[in-house]
């Protein structure tokens, strides 16, 4: 399908006074916009954790009471992992050396069971790029079950989506682990976007990140502790990282305040450029709360990963500032929901608005 273009694709004054006031704080500040040693220690601390919850579950078998709550514990540090880690490294923010880059992103994401290739198509190409548009980013497409924008169709049953919409979040994981990912790989699309061409590389990549999950996460475990007991323990770590990853995606984007631009007939454009684009379409939630902040590797901070996705999040409650001034001179809005109950009650507010809506 042909994707949508943004007028003034090379960038508005506004985007431009932005890019430069934000490397400005850089150069004055004499840092680099990638990760440092604060993030390094998060990220082998985070690792540590996951590793050593693994072995002491598999290979030590503790009481049932504790290994559910070793398993809870194992899906929070899947998701911690994923959102500090795998996230910075795959857009080249977690360090200025694009081999630990590689470690931290494609690595990383390998390890726990999804694929890099797929993810990198998805997010950083697809999701960043064209943020809400109905029909190619495909964190909105989660039809029929859900209605995320008055462009698709309502059923019945979206009139309890803000009810069961719960529920179905903690699905993400399983069903991103065994089945997303390889119905991406065999249509060879994201959604109706086609992906790049793999090499025959990135096709033993993608196989041997899916057999070595496969061995590690079930195989091994089952064999080590039983069907039943493995059987639960993942169910009770997929579904909490599942939930928790839906959450924090959803807030930044599908929220009472955000934009869900139609391209113009025709010329198939959006009506802003880009940069205004992703400020309509992107929410920042409880950018007070540092252990918040800390956890969820600042995608809190939601608006400024989307408009400098090359900056570490530990940079974002600084440049945040900046972005917020900038918005304010240009009379564009900068949607922020100042605690995290008020950004869930909006996303609820807004499924709720879907489900009636004609």
């Amino acid at each position: 399908m042909a994707t949508p273009k943004f007028k003034n694709i090379q960038g508005s004054q506004f985007h431009q006074e932005l890019k430069r006031r934000v490397q400005q704080y850089f150069t004055e500040n004499k840092i680099k916009p990638t990760g440092n040693a604060s993030l390094y220690f998060k990220a082998i601390l985070l690792t540590t954790l996951y590793v050593a919850v693994y072995v002491h579950l598999v290979f030590f078998t503790p009481a049932p009471w504790w290994a559910i709550l070793e398993c809870l514990l194992m899906g929070g540090l899947t998701a911690a992992l994923g959102f500090n880690v795998m996230h910075d490294g795959s857009h080249g923010s977690f360090s200025s050396n694009p081999t630990l880059n590689r470690i931290a992103g494609n690595l990383t994401i390998n390890i726990l069971g999804a694929s890099g290739i797929m993810w990198n198509n998805k997010h950083n190409i697809i999701h960043h790029t064209y943020t809400n548009i109905d029909g190619v980013d495909d964190d909105i497409e989660i039809k029929p079950l859900l209605r995320m924008c008055k462009t698709q169709k309502k059923y019945f049953i979206h009139r309890y989506q803000h009810i069961y919409v719960w529920f179905l979040y903690t699905l993400l994981l399983i069903v991103w682990l065994f089945v997303s990912d390889y119905t991406k790989y065999f249509r060879q699309k994201v959604g109706d976007v086609p992906i790049k061409k793999m090499s025959a590389f990135d096709h033993f990549a993608f196989w041997f990140a899916k057999l070595g999950y496969a061995f590690m996460m079930i195989a091994l475990p089952i064999y080590m502790v039983g069907f039943t007991s493995w059987l639960i323990g993942f169910l009770v770590f997929t579904l909490f990282a599942g939930f928790i990853l839906s959450v924090v995606f959803q807030l930044a984007h599908t929220v009472e305040e955000t934009a869900f631009p139609v391209p113009e007939g025709d010329s198939n454009r959006i009506e802003n450029e880009w940069a205004i684009h992703q400020i309509q379409t992107t929410a920042n939630f409880a950018t007070k709360n540092k252990l918040l902040s800390w956890l969820v590797g600042g995608l809190n901070f939601q608006i400024e990963h989307h408009l400098f996705p090359k900056i570490s999040h530990i940079h974002y409650p600084q440049i945040s500032k900046i972005i917020k001034q900038t918005c304010q001179e240009f009379n564009i809005r900068y949607i922020e929901h100042r605690r995290l109950r008020h950004a869930i009650a909006s996303h609820t507010n807004y499924l709720r608005k879907m489900g009636e809506m004609d």
